[in-house]
């Protein structure tokens, strides 16, 4: 096998493809101060405020160590609040505050902005495309996936 061979495998271009979209996304939204991360967490506490840690974990298709680091850096940053749920005393509910509402409002033409620097490559029909084969991965390959994802069903 050649070095060709690894370079066209979807697995290194899925890798590279994310790292270019996470570069993307940080460099567009540096203003904002968000990685794509923590901009998924605040547009689901947005969509579900008070949702426990773990639902936003599955949410955001998080492992409970990498939704903990969010969480903790946001709630430093005073855009999240957590306390004990009102339902389990075993959850902690989150939602965003008045300064997070504020920074995901400021965060819209950004992220946007960088949407469109990603798929800039693509012409409609290519976009259309690419979404639907990355959904129809990880629509039947999902089980395998290290973090469980299970979306919200509003919002």
């Amino acid at each position: 096998m050649t070095l060709s061979y690894m370079y066209q495998r979807p697995g290194f271009l899925l890798r590279r493809s994310h790292q270019i979209s996470a570069a993307v996304f940080e460099n567009v939204c540096a203003g904002v101060g968000l990685t794509q991360a923590q901009y998924g967490a605040l547009m689901v506490l947005a969509s579900e405020p008070g949702i426990d840690q773990s639902r936003l974990a599955r949410a955001l298709a998080f492992d409970k160590v990498t939704v903990l680091r969010v969480l903790r850096g946001l709630e430093d940053r005073g855009l999240v609040s957590r306390e004990v749920s009102a339902s389990s005393r075993r959850q902690m509910a989150v939602q965003l505050t008045a300064e997070g509402k504020r920074l995901l409002k400021k965060a819209e033409a950004p992220v946007h902005e960088a949407y469109e620097q990603l798929m800039a490559p693509l012409d409609e029909a290519q976009r259309q495309q690419l979404v639907s084969l990355l959904q129809t991965l990880t629509d039947n390959l999902g089980e395998q996936a290290r973090a469980a994802f299970v979306p919200l069903q509003h919002g």
